[in-house]
């Protein structure tokens, strides 16, 4: 009878050919067939190849860029604080009073693009953050676009709201100032290639003085395609020119060129801040002017944010971002939200707690409810964002 000397178990297949068992030394004896082999399990190398494949996938969603852009909280900024010590709102010429309370702009960050980058686990993560918004990059950007010219616009937009805010805000106050009209260029082909060129000053049209751009509108209107005589002021010397203006698919009468406003304001009005472009936080501007300007508190101690577009007439314009520039409000302790009527539907379910949104179509409505919410008022009656 065998035995298995070495203490392990017989295999199952092992069979006694001649009697015999296991040698003395634990090695197999000669009676016993050679061992049978298991076939190759095809399954362990398919997960081996999966598991590879799983792995670069996941490393091209880290390393790679995705083909979007996502908008996140930013910094807030109080118009009538300090950045990096520096007043952001400075008057010179003209009596100014020191505001104490909270006007705050409000940012966002962006990433994607041509001036960043964001991978596929990033854009994902963000899309399940609700502070967080994820758009493809072509609703963002131009498809041409560089990172210096999107840089170069947005100094641009911040530089022409800041000049809107001081017009606004001198004209809630009844305060005169001048306006001109400049051409801010002049698109190859146009009606006026060759014949306005950038920054002239538009003087008069037809004979008639220039004071807004309602006056060139009109006259073009009245003409419906006949030759124009603009008066400018090219590099200090007054010269006419002669333009033929050209007809819309819409049916109006266009010169063929960029406008642009400037502006003599009679005092200085100084707006400092560095690091932030674009035109949202021009009505904010406006009302940390008018705080400024005008006796006591504005706020009555309130903390208020907003965002929107401001023109010299005062009307707030739609931005973009709003949910996250709320967000990012209120973590900076504001309780007070002034949104532009243009972003109400993008508001409405998306309000941070303890954050009451106020809509604003004009600054002259913006003003109206920081006083109303300021003097303790019962601001229940102030128009909100609602559900269309």
């Amino acid at each position: 009878m065998s035995q298995a000397h070495s203490g392990e178990p017989v295999p199952e297949n092992a069979r006694p050919a001649s009697g015999f068992g296991q040698t003395g030394f634990g090695q197999p004896g000669f009676g016993y067939p050679p061992p049978v082999r298991r076939p190759r399990d095809g399954r362990a190398v398919a997960m081996a190849v999966s598991g590879v494949v799983a792995l670069l996938l996941a490393l091209a969603a880290i390393i790679l860029p995705a083909p979007y852009v996502v908008e996140s909280p930013g910094p807030t900024l109080n118009t009538l604080g300090s950045d990096k010590d520096t007043k952001i709102i400075s008057i010179t010429g003209r009596q100014s009073y020191p505001a104490n309370g909270q006007l705050d702009m409000v940012t966002v960050y962006v990433n994607g693009g041509p001036q960043s980058s964001v991978n596929l686990f990033e854009a994902y993560r963000s899309w399940m953050d609700p502070k967080q918004a994820v758009y493809p990059v072509e609703l963002v950007y131009p498809a041409s676009a560089t990172k210096d010219q999107i840089t170069s616009q947005n100094a641009a937009d911040m530089t022409n709201s800041q000049d809107a805010a001081r017009a606004a805000a001198l004209g809630l106050l009844g305060i005169d100032y001048q306006q001109e009209l400049l051409v801010g260029s002049v698109p190859e082909g146009s009606a006026s290639t060759g014949k306005l060129q950038a920054n002239d000053r538009l003087q008069s049209i037809d004979g008639k003085p220039i004071t807004a751009l309602s006056v060139v509108q009109e006259v073009l209107a009245a003409g419906q395609g006949a030759p124009v005589t603009i008066g400018v002021l090219r590099d200090g010397a007054a010269q006419d020119v002669v333009v033929t203006p050209a007809k819309a698919d819409d049916g109006r009468f266009l010169l063929g060129v960029l406008l642009k406003y400037s502006y003599v304001f009679p005092f200085d009005i100084k707006i400092s801040l560095e690091n932030v472009g674009g035109p949202s936080a021009g009505m904010m501007f406006a009302l940390g002017i008018i705080d400024t300007l005008t006796p006591g508190d504005l706020t009555g101690g309130k903390h208020f944010a907003g965002t929107g577009t401001i023109d010299a007439a005062g009307n707030v314009g739609p931005i973009g971002g709003i949910v996250q520039k709320m967000y990012g409000a209120r973590s900076a302790g504001a309780t007070v939200f002034l949104a532009p009527a243009a972003n109400c539907n993008e508001v409405v379910g998306k309000v941070p707690d303890g954050l009451q949104v106020v809509r604003v179509a004009t600054l002259k409505e913006a003003f109206d409810a920081v006083k109303t919410i300021a003097s303790g008022q019962d601001s229940s009656a102030l128009p909100t964002c609602t559900a269309r």
